[in-house]
Parts: C-alpha cells; sequence; structure tokens
C-alpha cells in the first residue's frame, strides 16, 4: 500500500454560546479563524451569518500526508492541563478536522498511540473526509 498522498488538519470548536475570547484565554493559543453566533462576516465575496459560535486552527497541507505532525502542530502553544480541554469538551463540540487526499487508489496512513492518546485526553474526536483519487479520464 503506498502512503497518503496529502492530508490537511484542523482542529476546530463549535457551539451556539461559543465566546472566542474565552475559548483563547482558556487555551493559550489565537485562532485562526473564530466567529461568534450571528457575527456578519465576508466569505468567498458575500456576506454570511454564523449559525454558531466557531473557533478554529488550521495547519498547512502535508505532501506525504502526516497527521501526527499536523495534530502534534494544531495542539503546540495550546495548554497541557486536560481538566480546561474536559471543561471545553463539556461545552462545546471540538474535533480534529482531516481531509485525506489519494492519488492512487490504494493509500494509507497511520496513526500513532501517542496522537491518539492526546487527543482522547482532551475530549477531541478525529474527523476524517477521504478524497479517493479519480478514474483515469476523469476529473
Amino acid at each position: 500500500m503506498a502512503e497518503l498522498s496529502e492530508s490537511v488538519a484542523g482542529l476546530r470548536i463549535v457551539g451556539d454560546d461559543l465566546d472566542p475570547e474565552e475559548v483563547t484565554r482558556l487555551l493559550g493559543k489565537a485562532p485562526d479563524l473564530a466567529r461568534r453566533k450571528g457575527e456578519v462576516a465576508l466569505a468567498a465575496g458575500r456576506e454570511r451569518v454564523a449559525r454558531t459560535g466557531t473557533w478554529m486552527l488550521n495547519t498547512d497541507s502535508s505532501a506525504p500526508g502526516d497527521l501526527d505532525r499536523q495534530i502534534d502542530e494544531l495542539l503546540a502553544g495550546t495548554t497541557d492541563d486536560l481538566a480546561v480541554w474536559r471543561r471545553l469538551a463539556d461545552r462545546y463540540r471540538i474535533d480534529v478536522f482531516c481531509g485525506l487526499f489519494m492519488k492512487e487508489l490504494n493509500e494509507g496512513i497511520a496513526i500513532s498511540p501517542q496522537t491518539l492518546q492526546k487527543l482522547a485526553e482532551r475530549g477531541i474526536k478525529l474527523d476524517l473526509d477521504i478524497y479517493a483519487a479519480s478514474k483515469e479520464g476523469e476529473d
């Protein structure tokens, strides 16, 4: 099996009553994107109203895929206080959203037990979207 061609990852914290400034203060790291529910923002050239509160961190894509490094990068600089993470997980939906991109029909990636433990200790769900290689002649 070939290694995964590319991966992207982002840490998302979402909830209707989410206060981005509070999450930033608790985690000790500023987000790449943050919105309160009802906030109006420009997205893709259009004004959009945030349907829920959001606090997000993103990483650059990795080719070949490397979720261990990307997840370490997302968590770097955030608090190691697991009680803070558990309080946030009790109040909001927290996940690491990963896009996995294949060029071949059979590619794979492994995630280390240490990375899985970090996510579990913090109450972070691992969300994987897998994008298959197109067949010859398809876009």
